[in-house]
């Protein structure tokens, strides 16, 4: 089968397409046969070689995402889940490929009303943007800034503060076109990337999936009491002095938190991605595709990412 693995760690052409043995699923796994596969910002930043500290080695298959039909079943697995389609969160990598065993435990059943595309262009980043929002302590009436919400996880927090009943929900974006369409999704109040533009004077929760060297200036945006949460670092791991923001204003009573959905236990997840797909049958969740693209093309796909042309999610297609 095709597969898409990093050869060699930086840029896009890093990227390679190899020929592996199609797996068979062993006893409490499932064999899907993969329709999409979501291409996430966690994949750039592991492709660039900026996570190699965190164990990922070149020769990695990215990918934590797909959607397809369960085609094989392992023993100890009920032979009713032949031929349903479903979702699958597949860990820290592994996705890019053209059939993938998991285990059954980590198999979703789809809506019959919901593509298996717009699955992965909702489940990681619907789930991670549910769990931030939560991690920040969001409630009802409060201000929100999302940081970098041209993505996919970014997009799905617009729609969920929106729908949890924000006073206001502020985008920073890189262009008066995506403002407009942030607007259609919940933003109320549009923002350039350095967070200047017409918004409220501060905000209760930031969310914040870019990090890098910008992230101190956003601390200063945050109401007394407010909280920033980190769930990216597409632009890079923020300075190591940040922190020194928060403790000049000490008075405040300002906190930063860093999130990863590794901290949510599975069944929590599951739960979470589970409501969330039925919302989206509904029509009460909106996914947000960029692109189709063949799994050949994930140079393409990645370099599209890290040129920042995307708006929401790029979604692979294996040709089989």
């Amino acid at each position: 089968m095709r597969a898409v693995e990093i050869r060699e760690f930086g840029g896009p052409e890093g990227l390679a397409v190899i020929d592996l043995p199609s797996p068979v699923p062993a006893g409490g796994e499932v064999l899907i046969t993969v329709e999409a596969i979501g291409v996430g910002g966690v994949d750039t930043v592991i492709r660039s070689g900026a996570l190699a500290g965190f164990g990922f080695q070149e020769g990695h298959i990215p990918g934590n995402e797909v959607a397809g039909i369960v085609t094989s079943v392992g023993d100890g697995v009920d032979p009713a889940w032949t031929g349903r389609r479903v979702w699958a969160f597949t860990g820290e990598g592994g996705g890019y490929v053209e059939r993938k065993t998991v285990p059954a435990e980590s198999i979703l059943p789809l809506p019959d009303d919901l593509p298996a595309v717009d699955a992965v262009t909702l489940g990681t980043s619907g789930m991670v943007a549910q769990f931030a929002l939560a991690h920040a302590h969001f409630a009802a009436g409060e201000s929100v800034l999302v940081r970098g919400a041209a993505g996919s996880i970014g997009i799905m927090t617009v729609q969920l503060a929106a729908a949890g009943g924000a006073s206001a929900v502020a985008v920073t974006t890189s262009s008066a076109e995506r403002g407009d369409r942030l607007r259609d999704l919940g933003a109320t109040h549009v923002l350039n990337r350095s967070g200047d533009g017409d918004g409220p004077e501060g905000y209760d929760v930031i969310i914040d999936i870019v990090g890098g060297p910008g992230l101190p200036s956003f601390l200063d945006l945050l109401n007394p009491n407010g909280r920033l949460v980190l769930v990216g670092v597409v632009a890079g791991m923020p300075p190591a002095d940040f922190g020194a923001k928060i403790l000049a204003t000490f008075r405040k009573s300002l906190s930063f938190g860093a999130f990863s959905a590794d901290s949510v236990p599975e069944t929590d997840r599951r739960a979470a991605s589970a409501a969330q797909f039925a919302a989206a049958a509904r029509g009460e969740l909106r996914a947000v595709m960029h692109e189709l693209l063949p799994l050949e093309e994930a140079v393409l796909a990645h370099r599209k990412m890290d040129d920042g042309e995307v708006f929401g999610r790029i979604v692979l297609k294996p040709g089989h």
